[in-house]
């Protein structure tokens, strides 16, 4: 039975489908690989202006960040495989995670952070590829410079991050600077603390020349590291994000308690704290963890107490082919044999009736 009067109803349900609409980044949908440019500017519900004019202007730099989601979601999973909540996206969702991003979590800080991460990636790998017309390797790496090893010279294709960072900023932040609100500004530090991460891990990549290696000149170019270390230094991040409130002016954040230190721009920052995730619950955007593996001999996240939350799990014998007595032969190939074993699988239990009941 619905208990609030029938006007404040009708506003809540109003409030309720723009908030779900708002807080979800649909632009993440553009990673199905079954839409075409076109359909991506025109038929994505939740874009802005600004987004919709960039992705008519860019149409294969959004194919570019098509393919980036796709790394992104892929790491965010790996980054969170054993843990309750494992970055699972859901089917016929525009949104791809429901409604877990509806709660201004560190999970949330982490989505966007990563997801921000993910198309300045892409973006600064197709521009050093030649695959867009707009942009190449970075034009301001020319002439000499020094490091630690002496002077070199400026070569190669550096991968040109910063124009990287200038679209995926304009594009991906253009939603949370047209609403301003203090979800906005959460999303807006968290996208910014993604994009600087990549930058993080730019190296300086080497080419020695000289008679047999000596090594006389060197040729030198920035590029990115593998994207596992920004999912690694993000997923460290997670770890240590700090929960923050509104200041007085509606401008900022000051932390929610004061023995946390005041966030950098590199911190994740988040207002609400998380779920549990142990049950399914629509409303928290909750999978729960009932028929996850768990791992037996752990004590960590990804422990059958922990990862079932005291549920209990259930034990099945599955059998599997694995690679078995490797040789190494020279040279240079391993040859193995393909081996039959049965190993024991725990997998935690569903939430009972009764322990409902309990918990009401």
């Amino acid at each position: 039975m619905n208990f609030l009067p029938s006007g404040i109803s009708f506003v809540l349900s109003l409030f309720i489908c723009w908030f779900t609409s708002r807080v979800g980044s649909s632009w993440w949908y553009m990673g199905r690989p079954t839409l075409g440019s076109q359909v991506m500017c025109d038929n994505i519900p939740g874009l802005v202006n600004k987004q919709r004019q960039l992705c008519h202007q860019h149409p294969n730099m959004m194919q570019s960040i098509g393919v980036g989601i796709t790394e992104w979601i892929r790491e965010c999973q790996h980054q969170f495989q054993h843990h309750r909540w494992n970055c699972n996206t859901m089917a016929r969702d525009h949104t791809l995670f429901g409604r877990v991003l509806l709660r201004s979590s560190r999970e949330a800080a982490f989505v966007y952070a990563i997801s921000s991460a993910g198309v300045v990636y892409s973006l600064t790998r197709a521009c050093s590829q030649g695959e867009l017309e707009s942009c190449s390797c970075d034009p301001k790496k020319k002439g000499s410079s020094r490091d630690s090893k002496g002077t070199f010279d400026w070569g190669g294709c550096s991968d040109n991050i910063d124009y990287g960072i200038q679209f995926a900023q304009a594009f991906v932040d253009a939603r949370e600077r047209k609403e301003r609100d203090a979800r906005a500004l959460m999303n807006l530090h968290n996208n910014r603390a993604g994009r600087k991460a990549v930058k993080r891990f730019l190296k300086l990549e080497c080419k020695c020349h000289g008679v047999s290696g000596s090594c006389t000149v060197r040729t030198c170019w920035l590029a990115m590291a593998d994207f596992r270390k920004t999912g690694d230094y993000l997923r460290r991040k997670y770890n240590g994000a700090i929960q923050v409130v509104m200041n007085q002016y509606g401008t900022g954040f000051t932390v929610a308690y004061k023995k946390f230190k005041k966030p950098t721009k590199n911190d994740l920052v988040y207002f609400e704290n998380s779920p549990d995730y142990c049950i399914r619950d629509h409303e928290a955007g909750s999978l729960g963890t009932a028929g996850r593996i768990c791992n037996l001999t752990s004590r960590g996240v990804d422990s059958c107490e922990v990862m079932c939350c005291g549920r209990g799990y259930d034990t099945a014998s599955v059998s599997r082919m694995t690679q078995c007595e490797c040789k190494f032969h020279w040279c240079c190939a391993v040859h193995c044999k393909d081996c039959h074993e049965v190993v024991d699988v725990q997998t935690c239990k569903a939430l009972k009736n009764t322990d409902w009941l309990d918990q009401t």
